[in-house]
């Protein structure tokens, strides 16, 4: 008799990560100076972005992950163009202990996507007559942290504590 378990035996149990679609589920281009923008513009704007990620569950094992990205341009104070975008993926997570499936929704779920909506974005611009928005890699687990720093130190609501 073995103690080695059967090929396979043990597979049901493995962490499971699987995207089930990606889509965009929201896109927004702004432009509002045009056309008098492209001749009065001397040096390229100043870009401000602003990212966030959020989740939820949408079925047994099943949740969606949604990235949103907005891109401000501005030039000697004034608006060159806004654009603003929202992707998302449905994951399905098996098998991944509960203290850790925070982490892998605003994580490693954000990282699979992130190349799809910064191509978007990117193209969006370029089609805006700019030239690219080419988003830098985020790091999303800085995000995650610094939202969990602030969110242990802000009081509980209603003066309820811990």
């Amino acid at each position: 008799m073995s103690d080695t378990p059967a090929p396979g035996a043990g597979d049901a149990a493995a962490p499971s990560l699987r995207v089930l679609a990606q889509y965009l589920k929201d896109l927004s281009f702004e432009n509002p100076k045009a056309p008098q923008i492209f001749s009065g513009m001397s040096e390229a704007p100043n870009i401000a972005v602003s990212v966030d990620v959020n989740a939820r569950g949408i079925g047994e094992d099943q949740y969606e992950v949604e990235l949103t990205v907005s891109a401000n341009a501005t030039s000697n104070d004034e608006p060159v163009f806004v654009v603003e975008s929202a992707y998302a993926g449905a994951f399905e997570i098996k098998n991944v202990p509960q203290e850790q499936l925070e982490i892998v929704l605003l994580v490693e779920c954000p990282r699979i996507i992130f190349p799809f909506l910064r191509q978007i974005l990117a193209e969006t611009t370029q089609t805006g007559n700019f030239p690219p928005v080419m988003l830098d890699p985020i790091d999303f687990l800085s995000i995650y942290e610094q939202r969990r720093r602030a969110a242990a130190a802000s009081p509980a609501p209603d003066g309820a504590q811990a």
